[in-house]
């Protein structure tokens, strides 16, 4: 498909700015929003629409980590358990999507993510004082409960073609209780290296298109550095509710797609 002859390229390139900077404010990879919109908006064939966006959330997500990395938000042990247990799960993930029946999957992902969206907001519009920005440091996380999660995350964003991000910045907010910057933090980076492992199990099985993937690219990658820039200097509460109202938002966006499509 030579997709760069096609007349809604710019449809392409929106997408990406959008998703790009979505994925920089939210820590996050962008898949879960990119492959509906360039089915819908692009008129970008389901097939290469899945996993043509995996190549775009590395360049997103690794520009967002280059803002994050200056506020020194990162946990060093989450990130390297994450990826430990995460990368082997995703190519696993990969090569089995094309064998699973995905829309079921994806269905019950997605109500997933808007229980945990509504139970964040709840949550965040109870809390009467303002909390601080404490960090988890390594000696709070919990091995067993990060390993478990990760293999969890790691094998659905294989199967799904997505980074993991939501779950991930999802999973430590509500079970490492960390504070939701650092938590963006970490869940970017971690979006960017399991984003790898499944663009390239994805291209092998040959469901990438890389006209997508760069055109994505070109746009995402600075827009992402201008999201997470958003994020930092947001005011918790503010972003706090954003994050939970987006999960609900792009959860039941993804049910009403995955039904109707």
């Amino acid at each position: 498909m030579d997709f760069l002859q096609q007349s809604n390229y710019l449809s392409v390139l929106l997408i990406g700015l959008v998703v790009g900077y979505l994925s920089g404010l939210l820590g996050k990879g962008g898949s879960a929003i990119s492959t509906p919109a360039l089915q819908i908006f692009a008129g970008v064939n389901p097939f290469f629409a899945l996993a043509s966006p995996l190549p775009a959330s590395i360049t997103s997500t690794l520009s967002a980590t280059a803002v994050y990395s200056k506020e020194k938000l990162f946990n060093k042990r989450v990130i390297l358990l994450g990826a430990a247990f995460g990368v082997p799960a995703t190519v696993v993930g990969s090569w089995l999507s094309s064998y699973l029946p995905g829309k079921s999957l994806m269905i019950m992902t997605a109500l997933f993510i808007v229980s945990i969206g509504l139970s964040l907001l709840y949550s965040f519009m109870r809390r009467k004082e303002a909390v601080g920005e404490v960090l988890v440091d390594s000696q709070q996380v919990p091995a067993n409960k990060l390993m478990m999660a990760a293999l969890f995350i790691g094998f659905l964003s294989g199967l799904l073609a997505n980074a993991g991000g939501i779950l991930f910045s999802s999973f430590f907010i509500k079970r490492l209780k960390m504070p939701i910057k650092q938590a963006l933090a970490c869940a970017v980076v971690l979006s960017a290296i399991l984003s790898v492992p499944g663009a390239l199990t994805h291209w092998w099985l040959g469901h990438i298109d890389w006209n997508i993937a760069l055109l994505l690219s070109l746009t995402a990658f600075p827009a992402s550095y201008l999201g997470a820039k958003t994020a930092v200097k947001m005011k918790t509460p503010t972003l706090e509710k954003l994050f939970a109202l987006t999960l609900i938002v792009f959860g039941v966006y993804d049910i009403f797609f995955t039904i109707w499509k």
